[in-house]
């Protein structure tokens, strides 16, 4: 499977839950930053469990690339239903990522 996806038990609480999809490359260090502060935000604020997040790497899924109009990665969208709320290009730091991702924290 070419996109990773944090698992969940029920899958029905998981359809309801929004997608963060996480647009990287597997060869750029910026990504690696990137991913590291996700990851230290989500875990921060106990909300590793908010999201239906998706790691999609550029090399892999060029499609979804085009999809979803990612010009640059790292990229953050947040998918609520079958629709994008939000978009992050090339964030710099957690904070930058915090603020986006505020109105679906806790």
């Amino acid at each position: 499977m070419q996109v990773t996806e944090a698992r969940t038990a029920d899958g029905a609480k998981r359809a309801l839950k929004p997608k963060l999809l996480f647009f990287h490359s597997q060869l750029d260090g910026r990504s690696r930053r990137v991913s590291g502060f996700l990851a230290q935000i989500l875990q921060r604020r106990r909300n590793h469990a908010t999201f239906a997040l998706y790691r999609i790497a550029r090399e892999d899924r060029p499609d979804l690339l085009r999809r979803f109009a990612v010009e640059r990665v790292p990229t953050l969208c947040v998918v609520e239903g079958k629709h994008l709320r939000g978009r992050l290009v090339a964030p710099r730091g957690c904070r930058e990522i915090e603020q986006f991702l505020a109105p679906w924290l806790k």
